[in-house]
């Protein structure tokens, strides 16, 4: 279950895009409908995506491109998430980008925090346009892009998001448990911009030109051999900078780092040569760190590229790198690309599954509670507004608080959140019975359910639970009264045994009563159509005496009527007249 875990968050979410395969994703921020770039990218609006936040589109002399041109803004919650799904164990580039372009006309850029999966991103400074872009693994089924308020007043906004897979063995150096940050990409000597689709990972190469005496050159051959792991285009390696004989360097120096110096590089460059050279003629040189030898030579060939990468170095401001030509050399050193990247801290893994999958389900069956997206725990203390959470490697969820949050409905099923220590749903339309698991959660010591419209009976795990805060004033429709609930076991089995007493003893009554009355009306017959006898005088005549040659025509109709008399007193009215 707990592999379907943050597949469940996003089919719960509004803000969720559901990808088949390899992940190939472009979000215009701010923006409706679709739109196709100069690079054949599709880029897709947000409006349909996320619930949350404001559109604005920046002042028009702050226009960089129809992308950074529009943003979200979100002015509630203390972050606001969106989240894309991926493959578990898949490798991926992220991308997130902000324009802050004055769009509220107050020129106060606003300063706050960039999330992903629950890891601590980077302090964002929009006072000039920026991208950042992360390479990890990806730990779940899903991908979740945060933006976090810091500062009273100043809210978070983005204005792009890209999500690209890629292979597993680029950047293999660093393991799966760290991301890498972007501080600089480029191609030396490029005379453009170069990304997807030259490069299937759509990573971007900003151009870089020599500066000084270093010469700008092409490359003569038409096609290089990339096949090496980190997959460079043919594109970056078509061009490079070179220095202008055997006796200068190249120094490569650092780009501007972006991250803190705690974090330690790792750094890739790319060596192509760019012309076929015979065996008189070598081109060989070494890396230099502060001026001190850092590699082994380097022999650039043609048509094939050479990468040389440093992993997990820890440098200061006033590192530098320069390539010096060793003493063999006939010809000048040259670097064609250059990727340079912060090492993160070691990545969470993400709040506790159970919790998760119980604040899914609260999620799927409350509408109101899917605007809140992201790692429901992490990073610390952006935690959900109706949740707390423990400080545990893998936070836990101690506190669900929901009161007045309009939900209706019954309860889902959340037992396996079993550190919940206080749940508080007082002041909402919740419905049905209360549930039993909730008396059975092993810590919870406050249960407050009061002013909803619970019915039934009380489950006998809250009434007998000692260690629990209990209130349920407020609920009109809940039995407090064990003896008088409709519906309880015990008077339910009383009552079910009246049909059947009922239907036994009224059928035994009617024969009995049948039985009785027809010995005594033989008895009576008896007496009436026996042998001649002399019966009682009054006033000179023979009441009911019986001939047997004659009938007394008086004496019959006096039998009839107490014959008749007999019928209608009999115990039952159904009784045939005999």
């Amino acid at each position: 279950m707990a592999d379907h875990l943050w597949l469940l968050i996003i089919l719960s979410s509004l803000c969720s895009i559901s990808v088949l395969g390899n992940v190939f994703v472009s979000i215009n921020c701010g923006a409706s409908g679709s739109y196709t770039d100069e690079n054949s990218i599709v880029w897709k609006g947000d409006n349909d995506l996320i619930s949350n936040g404001v559109t604005h589109a920046v002042q028009l002399n702050y226009s960089i491109s129809h992308v950074m041109d529009t943003l979200r803004v979100f002015t509630t919650r203390k972050k606001n998430c969106y989240s894309i799904e991926a493959e578990e164990g898949g490798k991926v580039l992220v991308r997130a980008s902000f324009n802050y372009g004055n769009y509220d006309q107050k020129s106060t850029p606003p300063i706050f925090d960039l999330q992903f999966d629950g890891n601590f991103w980077i302090t964002v400074n929009t006072s000039q346009a920026k991208i950042y872009e992360a390479i990890y693994v990806v730990k779940k089924k899903v991908i979740s892009v945060c933006v976090a308020q810091t500062r009273p007043d100043e809210f978070p906004f983005i204005s792009a998001l890209e999500v690209r897979s890629m292979d597993s063995q680029v950047n293999s150096h660093v393991d799966t448990n760290h991301a890498l940050f972007m501080n600089a990409r480029v191609a030396y000597a490029a005379n453009e911009t170069i990304r997807f689709p030259a490069d299937p990972y759509d990573r971007i190469w900003i151009p870089a030109p020599g500066g000084g005496a270093l010469l700008n050159v092409k490359s003569d051959a038409l096609v290089i051999n990339v096949d090496v792991p980190n997959k460079p285009p043919q594109s970056v390696l078509k061009s490079a900078i070179m220095a202008p004989n055997t006796s200068q360097m190249i120094t490569l120096g650092l780009p501007t780092i972006d991250y803190p110096f705690s974090y330690p590089l790792y750094i890739n460059w790319y060596f192509s040569d760019i012309q076929e050279v015979n065996s008189t003629n070598i081109r060989s040189f070494r890396v230099l760190e502060n001026n001190s030898p850092f590699s082994l030579p380097i022999v650039p060939l043609f048509g094939n590229v050479t990468v040389y990468h440093i992993s997990n170095m820890t440098v200061t401001p006033k590192t530098n790198f320069s390539l010096n030509p060793l003493g063999d050399a006939t010809l000048p050193p040259l670097i064609n690309a250059a990727e340079v990247y912060s090492i993160s801290n070691a990545l969470t893994n993400g709040t506790n599954n159970n919790d998760v999958e119980g604040l899914v389900s609260l999620q799927n069956a409350f509408d109101v509670l899917q605007e809140w997206g992201g790692d429901p725990c992490l990073p610390t203390p952006y935690f959900w507004e109706w949740i707390k959470c423990n400080d545990d490697l893998i936070p836990r969820v101690t506190s669900l608080n929901l009161t007045g949050f309009n939900l209706s409905g019954p309860l889902p099923d959340f037992r396996d959140m079993d550190a919940l220590e206080i749940i508080d749903l007082h002041n909402n339309s919740l419905t049905g019975p209360i549930p039993d698991f909730l008396g059975n959660l092993p810590n919870l010591k406050q249960l407050f359910l009061e002013d909803n419209q619970f019915s039934g009976s009380i489950p006998r795990s809250l009434t007998t639970n000692s260690n629990l805060n209990l209130s349920l004033t407020g609920n009109p429709l809940l039995c407090t009264n064990v003896k008088s609930c409709p519906g309880n076991g015990k008077n339910n089995k009383k009552t079910s045994k009246l049909p059947v007493i009922l239907g036994v003893t009224i059928p035994i009554f009617i024969i009995f009563a049948t039985i009785m009355g027809f010995l005594v009306l033989k008895h009576n017959r008896h007496i009436t159509y026996g042998p001649s006898h002399a019966g009682n005088v009054s006033g000179g005549r023979t009441r009911g005496t019986v001939r047997s040659d004659n009938v007394d025509e008086e004496g019959v109709d006096e039998m009839k009527e107490s014959k008749e008399e007999r019928f209608y007193s009999s115990p039952s009215p159904l009784l045939a007249e005999g």
